[in-house]
């Protein structure tokens, strides 16, 4: 944008304006660069032209909280100006960056000479900006805490769990041996990958609690993956009544298994509960469809997950990805679809979605094909 028509101008007179923009230096910063750190003596004020400004605490080493962003038409630095103290937090460009930053004295200067009602829209903003800051503050300390005890919660089961898993992985290898005919091997298998499912789904919502997703990436044929997928969740369709259909290109990712399952698994879950609870209406004349399809395009396989179920409720459609976001689910947690992009961003890839209560929901998800200079923890199966 125009410096002559960003925000903070409209508050002076146009001779102060005029001479606020002749006092402006234009400055652009690269992706990540740090534009003022905290406790640092400020000297400007900034108004945003381009791109998004980061501004977050310390609360360890290396370790800080985001509080606020700046985009464009916004302005920062005005309470360090105002009042002389240090910076009260540090500033990074979130991308590529360009702002006007005005001296410090020389704004003092305009400032004493400006009329009151300047004065009184400054810190109108300034009174609103503090409020907004306040609230994402406060927003973000609850939902650390309760990723916290969610944490706590699942690091307790997970300890519990793995003695009835292994009793249930014995169990079931001894079946095998007792039992050596092809249906019964075939179901002993299942009962051990769903054990093993079921432990990785719950260690995943523990990195999730933790801010991080450790993939173990190696070459895999995505047919493959949802081919197994599918043999794993025949017996939960068959009794949903929902016909699963797959229509796969064959293209070859660098990902972790484990990790995409549970994004099919959380998808694919929610168009299952949806429709569910419609009223009971759905019937054995009434098959409910979900399918998976799957295009190369370039260096990237779009993968659409769609279904013809009733949509995303509006009221969460803004934030679905969200953590504890959820509607109508008397057993839902909220954290599905919020660790399924946590995985997929991990992956280097992007998710989203679109939805309507007429032709129900597809999502989208991108991820980048395998390629020789891909890091990997395995060589392909």
């Amino acid at each position: 944008m125009d410096l002559q028509s960003h925000r903070f101008l409209s508050y002076f007179e146009p001779p102060q304006a005029a001479e606020l923009c002749q006092l402006a230096i234009l400055e652009r910063f690269a992706p990540q660069a740090v534009i003022f750190e905290e406790s640092e003596i400020p000297d400007s004020l900034y108004l945003v032209l381009e791109g998004e400004v980061e501004f977050s605490k310390r609360i360890g080493p290396q370790q800080y909280q985001t509080i606020a962003l700046a985009s464009p038409d916004e302005f920062f630095g005005e309470f360090g100006v105002l009042d002389g103290q240090p910076r009260s937090a540090r500033a990074i460009a979130c991308g590529p960056v360009t702002l006007a930053k005005i001296p410090r004295d020389q704004l003092m200067d305009i400032l004493d000479r400006s009329p009151g009602r300047v004065v009184l829209k400054l810190f109108g903003h300034i009174i609103q900006y503090l409020r907004y800051t306040t609230e994402r503050y406060v927003s973000q300390i609850v939902h650390k805490q309760k990723m916290a005890l969610v944490g706590e919660m699942v690091n307790t089961i997970v300890h519990d769990f793995k003695s009835p898993f292994t009793g249930i992985q014995l169990s079931s290898s001894m079946l095998k041996e007792m039992h050596p005919d092809e249906e019964t091997a075939e179901w002993c298998d299942l009962i051990q990958a769903q054990v093993m499912r079921m432990s990785a789904m719950a260690e995943e919502v523990l990195e999730f609690t933790k801010g991080s997703t450790v993939l173990v990436k190696k070459p895999l044929r995505l047919s493959e993956i949802i081919q197994r997928f599918q043999k794993l969740n025949n017996v939960y369709f068959s009794n949903a009544k929902v016909d699963f259909v797959v229509e796969v290109e064959d293209a070859i990712i660098a990902a972790d298994e484990n990790k995409l399952m549970r994004v099919w698994q959380n998808i694919v879950g929610n168009a299952v509960d949806a429709f569910e609870n419609q009223g009971g209406r759905v019937s054995n004349a009434v098959r409910r469809r979900v399918s998976i399809a799957a295009v190369t395009k370039d260096e990237w396989v779009e993968i659409k997950i769609a279904d013809n179920g009733p949509g995303i409720p509006e009221a969460i459609r803004d934030r679905l990805f969200e953590p504890f976001v959820t509607f109508g689910k008397r057993s839902g947690t909220g954290l599905g679809t919020a660790i399924a992009k946590s995985i997929i961003d991990a992956h280097g890839g992007q998710i989203w979605f679109e939805s309507s209560a007429e032709s129900g929901t597809t999502f989208y998800i991108i991820l980048p094909l395998f390629q020789e200079s891909t890091p990997i923890s395995n060589p392909i199966d």
